[in-house]
């Protein structure tokens, strides 16, 4: 018999709940004589927390872990895991795309939680995002709040924008988004949007400021920051210059950087799998060590994706500054056809935000980056168009196409490593815990909980071989499903059995913080010089701080 016992605070508990506490932390455990809701038997139990790594069984109740053990277990359920790894749910926080047949394919690819957390869902439609997925998602689902489709909504007047599919149309509607620095008051109602969502537990603020930078000044961005600052959360950007003028220098990460050092905030480095890469990590690395709440993503290929109409792909960018020829870096998703300079524009007066492939990185760089600690691994899954009669019973042949990332990241990152002898707690720790760690560092329990196999932990667990997991999906067809990852277990419950995904099975939960109270603070020129300055400053244009309507990118410099 095994008797594992647990501190308990007798004052904080209460004698009434004292019997549902014992129930809890202590487990009994005699060969035969408890029978788990499911057992996975014989596997190779990897916790990139602990770096727990041995043979053993697992018993799970109530959708939870209840033990790991080399003991004899039995279960209503069980897996033999004899020659797989057994390891925590992977979790993805940069999944453009949450729907029912794109969620089959990243469950395929082994992934129990999806989010968004670089571009995310408009603030008055976070609570109505969570609730359209409650109970009919196979996956865990969250996401962050959209920085984007807010100066969309402010600049531009959309207001029907609610998530990254939406972005595909906002895009071609209007340029205030991108292009325009909004003044004081359009500011502030643009962090009023982003606090909406806030307050009804988005993850963070999402921010694709690096296909804004003519609009975003340097002023909003920190604003941005300041703001989910207020409630503990990350700023998660797809930062300036990615690629871009100077992108070498990785200048737009030391932006979001020095912000979060100056307001102690989190911040994430969205795909920082561009030139440049080394000193992003470097940064990282010696904030964290400085006790910072920061991180950053990459997915495992040389080619990215976007829009056409991208602000960096524009000639005097993409081929002028940074030395690319179209007709071998730019490669249209549905077609295989390689971009000239005059396709591109008669295509971008059709279909301004049509997708593309965008090569801009060697292959050989691919397996340094899964070499790097600390760092999470995520697929930047984008949208499949057109998507009007697609249902969760396309065949996977059938879908239109898209990056090979969407469907194929982690079985890669597993096939890469064991290609290359990156050792496999490695990958293991960016495809669960690197995620987990820092989202639960901001109080997120649903992320305390998961990326982990240990006791007591949410039972969302992968099951893969090792010696056999690959990636199908290629840049021709990008929808093909990963092998060699037979089971996938979300919130206790088997999803995916021997590669097929369960039609009706919908264990997901939502990933997200309680509501709360805004926590806005508006900005006021004169609150800030009164509180910093003796005396009102003189901007250059004769007037004071608050007399004439400011823009908000020249608020630092002079009125107009």
């Amino acid at each position: 018999m095994k008797v594992r016992f647990k501190r308990i605070n007798l004052m904080k508990v209460g004698i009434r709940a004292l019997v549902g506490v014992i129930a809890a932390v202590v487990v009994i455990s005699v060969s035969g004589a408890e029978e788990y809701d499911l057992v996975i038997n014989n596997g190779r139990v990897m916790d990139p927390e602990t770096r727990y790594d041995s043979i053993a069984n697992v018993g799970i109740s109530a959708g939870r872990i209840a033990v790991i053990t080399q003991d004899k277990i039995s279960g209503k359920q069980t897996i033999d895991a004899t020659g797989h790894v057994v390891a925590p749910g992977f979790i993805d926080t940069h999944w453009h795309y949450d729907r029912p047949w794109s969620n089959k394919l990243a469950l395929r690819d082994g992934r129990t939680s999806v989010m968004d957390l670089e571009v995310g869902t408009n603030g008055p439609y976070i609570d109505q995002w969570y609730r359209s997925r409650a109970g009919n998602s196979q996956v865990n689902y969250g996401q962050a709040v959209a920085h984007e489709l807010a100066r969309s909504t402010v600049l531009d007047g959309f207001e029907g924008a609610q998530d990254t599919r939406s972005a595909v149309d906002t895009r071609g509607a209007g340029t205030g988004w991108c292009c325009r620095r909004p003044t004081l008051e359009e500011a502030n109602r643009i962090l009023q949007v982003l606090d909406e969502g806030l307050q009804a537990g988005g993850l963070g603020i999402g921010s694709t400021v690096g296909y804004m930078r003519d609009g975003v000044s340097a002023r909003e961005f920190f604003e941005l920051q300041r703001l989910a600052g207020h409630y503990g959360r990350q700023v998660g950007a797809h930062f300036r210059y990615t690629p871009g003028t100077d992108t070498t220098e990785a200048n737009g990460i030391q932006e979001l950087l020095a912000n979060a050092a100056a307001l102690g905030a989190p911040a994430l480095a969205n795909h920082f799998n561009n030139p440049g890469y080394n000193l992003v990590h470097e940064l990282l690395v010696r904030m964290r060590e400085r006790g910072m709440n920061v991180w950053g993503e990459i997915y495992p290929y040389a080619a990215g994706s976007t829009a056409l109409n991208a602000v960096f792909l524009e000639p005097e960018m993409w081929v002028e500054t940074l030395g690319y020829k179209y007709e071998d870096t730019i490669q249209d998703v549905e077609t295989g056809e390689w971009y000239t300079q005059e396709t591109r524009a008669r295509m971008i007066a059709k279909e301004p935000v049509r997708p593309v492939l965008v090569f801009k990185m060697p292959e050989s760089a691919v397996v340094d980056w899964l070499k790097l600690p600390g760092v999470s691994l995520v697929t930047d899954g984008m949208p499949m168009l057109p998507d009007d009669d697609l249902t969760w019973d396309t065949p996977y042949d059938e879908l239109p196409n898209t990056h090979p990332r969407g469907a194929g990241s982690y079985a890669r990152a597993l096939r890469l490593a064991r290609e290359n002898n990156i050792p496999l707690m490695q990958i293991v720790a960016m495809s669960s815990y690197n995620s987990a760690r820092p989202l639960g560092e901001m109080g997120l329990k649903s992320m305390q909980e998961r990326g982990r196999m240990q006791e007591g932990m949410v039972a969302d667990i992968t099951v893969f071989d090792p010696d056999t997991v690959t990636d199908n999906a290629t840049y021709e067809k990008g929808t093909l499903p990963s092998t060699g990852i037979p089971y996938v277990v979300v919130n206790g419950v088997i999803v995916v059995k021997d590669y097929l995904v369960l039609k009706g099975v919908n264990p997901g939960q939502p990933i997200r913080f309680e509501p709360v109270k805004s926590r806005l603070e508006p900005i006021t020129l004169e609150g800030w010089y009164k509180t910093y300055y003796a005396s009102p400053i003189d901007f250059g244009g004769g007037g004071v701080p608050g007399s004439q309507p400011v823009q908000m990118g020249d608020m630092d410099i002079h009125i107009h």
